[in-house]
């Protein structure tokens, strides 16, 4: 089942306004309900605009701001110098996609990873079991040759 779309209201005074909670809340809160997996949107309560890009564009500066870091400088002069324009086709067209792809793949390969664990450790149970069956000197007379009969 899919979790509906947690739907808030952005007041003039800057805050937002959780319906679903009954609750004022925080953009540190809304990053948390998204990193839970939910979907937000965000409806300007006087002009019923929708500015959900421009809350999670708030979002992502602020935790930027915290780390002192979001994009490399050069990148971000080139994004003024050309323009808006550029930087919106490089999001519409490439960024998502690559994004989407990278996670992806990410999935697959931690999945891969996981399926090695377990199939190494049931070798493990499997090699210890085997280990426990087998003669040694019978082991060691087949391998350096010998009848394992004693010679007259």
């Amino acid at each position: 089942m899919d979790t509906p779309v947690l739907q808030l209201k952005k007041y003039a005074n800057r805050r937002l306004y959780d319906a679903e909670n009954s609750c004022h809340v925080t953009l540190d809160q809304v990053a948390a309900h998204i990193r839970e997996g939910r979907l937000v949107q965000v409806v300007d309560a006087k002009t019923q605009e929708d500015v959900t890009a421009f809350i999670l564009t708030q979002i992502v500066l602020e935790e930027a701001k915290n780390r002192n870091s979001l994009l490399p400088v050069p990148l971000l002069h080139l994004i003024i110098r050309y323009g808006d324009n550029l930087l919106l086709e490089f999001f519409e067209k490439y960024l998502q996609q690559t994004i989407t792809v990278y996670l992806g793949h990410k999935k697959a390969v931690d999945t891969q990873f996981s399926q090695w664990l377990e199939m190494g450790q049931g070798l493990t149970d499997m090699t210890r079991q085997t280990m426990g069956q087998i003669d040694p000197l019978r082991t060691l007379k087949a391998v350096f040759g010998g009848s394992g009969k004693k010679k007259e």
